[in-house]
């Protein structure tokens, strides 16, 4: 196989994986090329990638999804769709806006180490405060955009979408596994946004075969980010998180010689 088809590979595990455990995508797919020397595989493979998590996440949440659409008509499913489409908003607006300071100004070792640390000790704090004793029918509207203005900061590699959110979700009260699946259901309409925006890309791509390697193993390692998560949280804190985020914070403040 391909040098570059081994890498688009290894980065579509590494997206699946980063994507859904809260310890920032966009940080492990900037430092992994540069420490390692590789190219940068360019816009349409992190399309790839990032359409491969939401088809991770589409397939381990279609019963809820159906669920939601079947009977958005009553009241706790309707405050779950309204709050779910409200705390898009925010990170939409951000993306849209700060796009282009997420590919460039924001992209310094010394910003991707500090907020990899401080997001990990935001996460660490709100998880050992939270009482955590309420679902997402819980939700109220102004929660919800809490949570969407949360999500605009992941724009920031070493912040975590989903970190940021749980985090969020946390000091709102949710419990571990609510928290969670709020902050899964709520990457659907961003990563589909981002996804059909640059579509184009794909389209333009002259190595359609490491986009679908990379799109499978995002995906593949989406679903089991997923099932992972869950699985650790029924019992665990997200403490593991926390610490793995500070190690590799130290880690890139040590050697930021690569960029």
């Amino acid at each position: 196989m391909p040098t570059g088809h081994i890498h688009a590979l290894i980065l579509g595990l590494v997206q699946g994986l980063t994507e859904f455990l809260p310890i920032s995508s966009s940080a492990h797919l900037i430092l992994i090329p540069r420490y390692l020397g590789w190219e940068d595989p360019g816009l349409a493979f992190d399309v790839a990638l990032h359409l491969g998590t939401l088809g991770g996440v589409l397939i381990y949440f279609w019963k809820d999804l159906l669920r939601l659409a079947a009977h958005v008509g009553e009241p706790q499913e309707r405050n779950t769709v309204t709050c779910l489409v409200l705390a898009t908003i925010p990170g939409a607006l951000a993306g849209l806006l700060l796009e282009h300071k997420a590919e460039t100004v924001f992209r310094s070792p010394a910003l991707i180490a500090g907020v990899l640390i401080l997001m990990g000790t935001l996460l660490g704090l709100a998880d050992w405060l939270s009482k955590g004793n309420k679902s997402i029918a819980d939700l109220s509207i102004g929660a919800a955009l809490g949570i969407g203005l949360a999500q605009g900061f992941a724009l920031i590699p070493g912040v975590s979408r989903s970190g940021i959110t749980i985090t969020m979700a946390l000091a709102l009260g949710l419990d571990r596994r609510e928290a969670a699946k709020f902050s899964f259901l709520l990457s659907i309409p961003i990563i589909a946004g981002a996804g059909v925006l640059k579509s184009k890309a794909i389209l333009h791509s002259p190595d359609k075969l490491a986009l679908g390697l990379g799109f499978f193993a995002s995906a593949t390692a989406g679903l089991f980010a997923i099932w992972l998560l869950f699985k650790i949280i029924q019992t665990r804190r997200y403490t593991p998180f926390v610490v793995y985020r500070y190690v590799l914070g130290l880690f890139v403040l040590l050697n930021p010689a690569k960029f």
